[in-house]
């Protein structure tokens, strides 16, 4: 567990002191949020790996605050007009990384045969639904993948389930708790799954286009 939490924090690290280091970060409110969201992340993981109840309290707060940021700064950004490159990037980028960070650390913490599954699916959705919107991107049709209502109702219900699993440990009672939690997961894996294969839809309607215009 102590290796898996050191590399997760250093890998963070090491992605946002090269993303500020090596590009022209356009400083602004909506950005600097974003980029709390991955400096974040190494934080996450020391509390999550805390001894102590107050520790997975704490990391639960984070991710909690990390979730209302990733909808404050994108909001932030449209209303005042600072929508940049840098920024439509970094934001799924860093919903990503603490995603993916969160749920390792969950199916280290549960040893559950749901949680693992449900955390291989998700990781695995946002790895293929990247590529194809690189791959729809080069089609020149990016905004044939833009986000639907159903991945927006599945970030939110994964957000809310990590945040509660991430405020349980084994031992907690009621375990109603940790199944409700579990349950909300397992809603968010079927969106998860559901808004991939619309992407999917999307992705070889677009396929069959080009092999026959």
């Amino acid at each position: 567990m102590a290796v898996a939490q050191g590399f997760l924090a250093s890998s963070a690290y090491d992605t946002l002191v090269a993303i500020v280091l090596e590009q022209a970060v356009p400083i602004n409110l909506p950005n600097i949020l974003t980029l709390l969201r991955v400096a974040a992340i190494p934080l996450l993981v020391v509390l999550a790996g805390f001894p102590h109840p107050v520790g997975t309290l704490l990391a639960a707060a984070l991710f909690g605050l990390a979730a209302i940021t990733d909808w404050i700064d994108g909001w932030l950004a449209r209303r005042s007009g600072q929508m940049t490159a840098f920024g439509a990037f970094l934001d799924p980028v860093a919903d990503k990384l603490i995603v993916a960070t969160a749920l390792v650390l969950l199916t280290d913490r549960f040893d559950h045969w749901l949680i693992t599954v449900s955390a291989c699916v998700i990781i695995g959705r946002e790895i293929v639904v990247s590529a194809l919107r690189e791959w729809m991107a080069q089609l020149g049709q990016a905004a044939a993948v833009k986000v639907s209502t159903i991945a927006k109702v599945k970030t939110a219900m994964q957000m809310i389930a990590i945040s509660a699993l991430l405020a349980l440990t084994p031992a907690t009672e009621p375990r109603y708790l940790y199944w409700m939690a579990v349950g909300v997961l397992l809603v968010a894996v079927v969106l998860t799954l559901w808004s991939m294969v619309i992407y999917l839809q999307v992705f070889l309607a677009a396929i069959e286009e080009q092999e026959n215009p």
